[in-house]
């Protein structure tokens, strides 16, 4: 299949809406879709503390929330690009962010760990449909090549919302309380379903719909989990996304609780970390063409894994500043700013009559390892920055590892292996 732009007028028999499939204005909307993911996880980091103790629980409890949060988001990816492969992916979106909007109403509402423990994972359920779907119309729409520079501009412009979360809600924990965040991620669902219901066009044509047979959902399945590529391009991404998920779980209780630092010079410390991801999603989408997938992946692991062991060795050294865990993972998100998109795109390109299939499946790997990940870090987490800090460290080694002994090998059998005759 050729690696081309699909034309606009490929889509001129569909349902018309206010955008265009090819328009910025799409594109900025997918990437709308796909913030929910970062809005709803940093968005109440700050508040964890004052979670825990207003609803007389541990930290342990606290960081569960958000491990079945991704343990919740995991799950669904199995279900809703199949489905979406089937039906389409807006209405698919469109049910999913109903049901975000419901469960984020009962996490607003909640008085015990018990109901925000559910009303979490509900969340989760709920929100998948925008980072998954969103990234399956990107592959819908645009070639392998363009796809990747469209998620790596999609990457850094929705970097605005995990940069910007952990201070708004910081100021919503000053000023309203912490269920007042949850109150503001309804209101983001209620907007997000305006526009899906009244702009946003159906991104993938009736003739590529797929079965929802179960055998079908299977067989495609196990064809992904069979190629090396789609393998090798998933855990490259997935371990050092667990790296991030291990700050996220963690970071709160060992710069707050630890190290002393306020809930507002937390999201301070966010915002600069996040600012690395910009910047790498940035270099990302610039020298995409230029330098290729597997040059720009190969800086990226080496640089996750650097900055991960720099972190876990001052930690290990007893060096317990807010700066020795900042610095290093600023560094660790310039490379998954780069790597994100660009794994992403290397997994989804093999595979375009399945996109949903194989986003969701990326995205249900992803969040599995990073759930288990985080779980660990707040099962061990021993009062310093330790437990947090190695994880990270492993995670970039990991990625290194992934990269250089599954998706780089099968990237260059793929190139060098004969087309077939015509």
């Amino acid at each position: 299949m050729p690696a081309c732009r699909v034309p606009d007028d490929h889509y001129s028999s569909m349902e018309q809406h206010v955008l265009r499939l090819t328009s910025t204005a799409t594109i900025a909307l997918l990437a709308t879709l796909t913030a929910l993911g970062p809005l709803a996880t940093d968005m109440y980091l700050p508040a964890m503390p004052s979670m825990a103790e207003a609803l007389s629980t541990g930290p342990d409890e606290i960081q569960l929330t958000l491990s079945l949060y991704m343990a919740g988001f995991a799950l669904a990816q199995l279900f809703c690009g199949p489905i979406s492969d089937r039906f389409g992916r807006r209405p698919v979106m469109i049910a999913g962010f109903g049901l975000f909007l419901f469960a984020s109403l009962m996490c607003m509402l909640a008085s015990n760990i018990e109901t925000l423990l559910v009303g979490r994972f509900l969340q989760a359920f709920g929100g998948a449909t925008g980072p998954v779907l969103a990234r399956a119309a990107v592959r819908d729409i645009f070639g392998p090549i363009e796809a990747s520079r469209v998620l790596s501009y999609m990457a850094s412009t929705m970097a605005l919302a995990p940069a910007l979360a952990p201070v708004i809600g910081a100021g919503l924990l000053l000023f309203f309380g912490w269920q007042a965040i949850f109150t503001l991620l309804a209101l983001y669902a209620v907007a997000m379903l305006l526009l899906l219901i009244f702009a946003m066009p159906e991104p993938l044509p009736v003739e590529r719909r797929q079965s929802i047979q179960p055998s079908a959902i299977l067989a495609n399945f196990r064809m992904l989990l069979t190629q090396r590529t789609f393998i090798g391009y998933t855990l490259t991404n997935a371990t050092s996304f667990a790296g991030l998920f291990a700050f996220l779980s963690g970071s709160s209780f060992v710069l707050i609780d630890f190290m002393g630092l306020t809930p507002f010079q937390y999201g301070i410390g966010f915002m600069l970390i996040v600012a690395g991801f910009f910047v790498g999603s940035l270099v990302s989408g610039r020298y995409s063409h230029r330098l290729g997938r597997d040059r720009l992946l190969q800086y990226a692991t080496l640089m996750c894994a650097l900055a991960g062991t720099a972190m876990a060795s001052l930690a290990f050294a007893g060096v317990y500043a807010a700066w020795a865990v900042i610095g290093p993972h600023i560094l660790f998100l310039v490379g998954f700013g780069i790597l994100m998109p660009q794994s992403m795109a290397g997994a989804l390109a093999p595979n375009p009559q399945c996109a949903g299939s194989a986003s969701s499946l990326f995205g249900f790997l992803q969040m599995t390892v990073a759930a288990l990940i985080g779980t660990l870090v707040g099962q061990f987490h021993d009062g310093t920055s330790q437990a947090m800090a190695l994880t990270i460290g492993l995670a970039g080694v990991l990625s290194m590892a992934s990269f250089w002994c599954l998706a780089r090998p099968a990237s260059q059998q793929a190139e060098t292996r004969p087309s077939p005759a015509k």
